[in-house]
């Protein structure tokens, strides 16, 4: 099987539309994933080179997505929007608002340093004091760097550890979608939400509008107008109490046969309740829960098997030693427990493979913890 390549990565964002970044690394940063489950072991530097690689050949940014995400560059103008608002002090974090609002001088200040002497991180930019409180102990230039990000007059150029490196718009997006048609928030929003049902197929109101987390009232009103148009078909869902949406052009699948792991921003099962709905699977974060409280674990990935998520492990990367740790392993009901143990036992080494880690252990916590064991054994 050949190694995939760019034009795949391409094609798995014309489906997605949009993949969450998240900070938390205990297996992988979770941008990374979303690719692997559907195209198996690849090289990271695609995704890198895509979104941070040379001006010009860039095919994604950095932007307020659904959280903070990565998404194809020609979506550009279709948040200019959210920008403006940001810059109103509408749809975002008070606090940074605020800031922004009683410390323009110092707004200005870190603006000019990032246009004298981008592209630049928080970590090249002189700061002044330390903010205790709310915002985490975050610098002033933190809470200004983010303003400016929010409200698109700055934007993302890189990373480094991480941490973002940021420049000008018109030295990282490419100047005919920065000079070209900028569509008001309306016409953004029903494209917006045309993406939207294309990933997700059959939706709600909700799910559409969670995809790019827009406004309820907007989102609301922009669906109405879709339906009218005939962009959108008003279906049922047969166990749905809230009525569903269908993009026209959406394939029927036929029966699922594939298998991967979901990581826990996969877009898939991001909507906790459109998880729930689709799968009878009720998943949570627990990254959060104190670990004597936590049912499944820390960085728990659903396992997709055919059309069911049929199991759950908490995994962890050992970088040091080598080792996939798998720190819990739980089926669901009624599954053939040999028969996704294997599928599941498959799925690690591909991902252990993968993260150049060359063991993996499985410790005996959760009832397909043993299953697991003898899977990986024979």
């Amino acid at each position: 099987m050949k190694r995939p390549q760019g034009r795949h990565l391409d094609q798995v964002f014309d489906r997605l539309n949009v993949v969450q970044i998240d900070s938390v690394n205990v297996l992988e940063r979770s941008h990374y994933l979303p690719l692997f489950s559907r195209l198996g072991p690849y090289n990271k530097d695609l995704l890198h080179k895509a979104a941070y690689g040379k001006a010009g050949q860039r095919r994604l940014f950095e932007y307020w997505g659904h959280e903070a995400s990565l998404l194809p560059m020609e979506y550009q103008p279709l948040f200019r929007w959210r920008m403006e608002r940001a810059a109103r002090a509408e749809g975002i974090w008070k606090g940074i608002a605020r800031f922004a609002r009683e410390n323009k001088t110092r707004v200005e200040k870190v603006y000019r340093e990032v246009a004298d002497r981008g592209p630049v991180g928080i970590s090249d930019l002189a700061d002044e004091d330390r903010r205790p409180g709310p915002w985490w102990g975050w610098k002033d230039t933190k809470i200004a760097l983010e303003w400016l990000f929010w409200t698109g007059r700055i934007t993302t150029a890189g990373r480094r550890n991480f941490q973002r490196i940021y420049d000008l718009p018109e030295r990282v997006i490419p100047s005919e979608l920065l000079n070209g048609h900028v569509p008001d928030h309306a016409e953004a929003q029903r494209d917006l939400i045309r993406l939207s049902a294309r990933s997700l197929g059959v939706a709600t109101e909700k799910d559409l509008r969670d995809y790019f987390r827009l406004p309820t009232a907007d989102s609301k009103a922009r669906v109405a107008e879709l339906v009218e148009a005939g962009d959108l078909l008003s279906v049922s869902v047969d166990g749905w109490t809230h009525p569903a949406y269908l993009d026209p052009e959406a394939d029927v699948p036929g029966r699922a046969t594939g298998q991967c792991l979901l990581s826990p921003f996969d877009n898939l099962i991001w909507e906790r309740d459109r998880t729930e709905r689709l799968f009878d699977f009720r998943f949570r974060l627990e990254i959060y829960t104190p670990a004597e409280k936590r049912i499944h674990g820390y960085y728990v990935l659903p396992f997709l098997m055919g059309d069911r998520l049929v199991a759950r492990v908490d995994l962890k990367s050992d970088r040091q030693s080598g080792v996939l740790r798998v720190q819990a392993a739980h089926g669901e009901s009624g599954i053939d427990k040999g028969r996704v143990a294997e599928a599941l036992a498959a799925e690690l080494e591909l991902l252990a493979r993968w993260q150049g880690l060359g063991d993996i252990t499985v410790r005996r916590k959760g009832d397909l913890a043993a299953s697991l064991q003898a899977a990986m054994t024979t």
